[in-house]
């Protein structure tokens, strides 16, 4: 269905036609970026990422196999190699392109390189209580909800709640 391949500079211009409006890159990235994205913050988001042996991110566009084109984006981040531990973060599946279950095939593709390729131990991450498919797609893929971090984020007059969700190998290894 899906692959994963490095995000790289060529991906730039389908990443800022999906993100959009300020909203959507709030719920992307937090405050990572300001709006609208651009190329150089973009280039600043790739720096240093990607390396097996020593980074400690890394970020995925997603391709659909059959027909070539990219379908959205996936980042694995904060990778702990001492806690054997990371974060998922900045899911994004092309508009054109939801309801088809690229999103639960890329969060499982995320966790196998996770648990199989760096050996982790827990995969966490973190989503927005109103984005009930985000929430759906990552239980689904086997995360779990741990709790919630309320009215952690204030935009344009109204709180968001974060959900706290993870996953350990030996429940990944289970599903």
């Amino acid at each position: 269905m899906i692959r994963l391949e490095y995000f790289e500079q060529g991906d730039f211009q389908a990443i800022k036609q999906w993100i959009n409006t300020e909203e959507l890159l709030i719920n992307w990235s937090g405050s990572l970026f300001s709006f609208p994205l651009t190329d150089d913050s973009l280039n600043w988001y790739i720096e240093g990422v990607n390396d097996l042996q020593q980074s400690d991110a890394f970020l995925y566009k997603v391709i659909e196999v059959e027909t070539g084109q990219t379908v959205g984006h996936i980042s694995l981040g904060g990778v702990s190699r001492k806690n054997k531990s990371a974060r998922i973060s900045r899911v994004f599946v092309d508009p054109l392109s939801q309801g088809k279950g690229y999103c639960t095939a890329m969060v499982r593709a995320v966790l196998k390189i996770g648990f199989e390729e760096l050996g982790l131990h827990r995969i966490g991450l973190g989503v927005y209580d109103f984005n009930k498919a985000a929430l759906q797609c990552y239980q689904k893929a086997g995360m779990i909800v741990e709790g919630t971090s309320r009215d952690c984020l204030l935009f344009k007059g109204e709180w968001w709640s974060l959900i706290e969700m993870s996953i350990l190998e030996s429940e990944w290894k289970r599903n």
